[in-house]
């Protein structure tokens, strides 16, 4: 009854997304929608995309800072790409999970243990997420005098989240408890291979000192990411200030970390529209929904397209032996 009913919220959960933006645009006057599309310079729009160059140049060596430190050694391009796929896999899944495909990418080019890839990829994602809360944590502060909630919730989130990865980074902590999840929830017949892929995590695990550096630049991949989505805000001509959007922005782009809906879809778009519309500015909610799913063409669904199309000549990996005792 209990996996049933899983089942079928599984199934509901994609569609949250649409209904939310949907019920968005119903709200908002269509002509003023369309007004705003009409109004888009295609050389802002040109300059966001270019943006995408630097970006992925930034935070593609910042993983391979982590996988060196874990031995795991990739060319530059070979990196890429497999960060590329990942990213188009996460683009289309909720909470961006799609993104752990790289593990099998990984494991087919260096033949390194699963937990161990699963930590590379994981690690990365994380510390590239920790850099943007630093980004919302400063925007709180910016909005403090208007909503101090803003700052409190934030605040305890991103510590919540510091704490579990410091935890998390002492190999005897984190065995004992990964130990007890498997003991507790996993199916006796499957324990045996759980057990052998988390005895895997630790295996070169990077002390946090080496993990400093991909942190802050991961810090300047998020300026880029704001910056791409700034230029729809300059294609519309919006009178907002650009220090404030790319310290508010990430607080909407958080949200979409939500795992419930496809890359955030939706639940992006209403904190953006409440940010930017109703709590701190009043530029027309119609014009920051644009600025909202323009962007994320710019900065997610261009950027899976390239991970799409790079997939294409992998299509290998779908019979790839995954089987985690190897």
């Amino acid at each position: 009854m209990l996996k049933t009913k899983i089942k079928k919220i599984q199934r509901f959960l994609p569609i949250i997304g649409i209904i939310i933006l949907f019920y968005i645009i119903y709200t908002l006057d269509l002509s003023r929608i369309v007004d705003a599309l009409l109004r888009i310079s295609p050389i802002f729009i040109l300059l966001g995309l270019l943006l995408t160059i630097p970006r992925l140049i930034v935070r593609n060596y910042a993983w391979q800072i982590i996988q060196k430190e874990q031995k795991i050694y990739l060319s530059f391009f070979k990196s890429l790409k497999i960060f590329l796929i990942g990213f188009f896999y996460g683009s289309i899944t909720p909470g961006y999970f799609g993104q752990l495909m790289r593990v099998l990418y990984l494991k087919k080019e260096t033949k390194q243990p699963y937990g161990k890839l699963f930590v590379c990829t994981f690690l990365e994602v994380i510390i590239h997420s920790l850099s943007m809360y630093g980004m919302i944590f400063i925007g709180a502060i910016l909005v403090l005098g208007s909503d101090q909630r803003f700052f409190y919730i934030i605040s305890i989130f991103i510590l919540i989240q510091t704490v579990i990865l410091l935890y998390f980074i002492k190999k005897e902590r984190g065995e004992k408890i990964f130990q007890l999840l498997i003991k507790l929830f996993i199916p006796k017949k499957f324990k045996r291979y759980f057990y052998l892929f988390v005895n895997t995590f630790y295996h070169d695990f990077p002390s946090i000192n080496k993990l400093i550096f991909p942190l802050i630049l991961g810090l300047f991949s998020w300026i880029i990411i704001f910056s791409q989505e700034y230029m729809v805000v300059l294609s519309l001509g919006i009178d907002l200030p650009y220090i404030y959007f790319i310290l508010l922005y990430p607080i909407a782009n958080a949200i979409g970390f939500l795992p419930i809906t496809f890359a955030g879809l939706g639940t992006r778009e209403a904190m953006a529209i409440y940010l930017f519309s109703i709590a701190f500015f009043s530029v027309s909610k119609e014009e920051i929904l644009i600025v909202s799913l323009l962007g994320f063409l710019i900065t997610d669904i261009f950027t899976g397209f390239i991970g799409f199309l790079l997939s294409l000549s992998e299509t290998k990996i779908v019979n790839y032996n995954v089987n985690i005792l190897k």
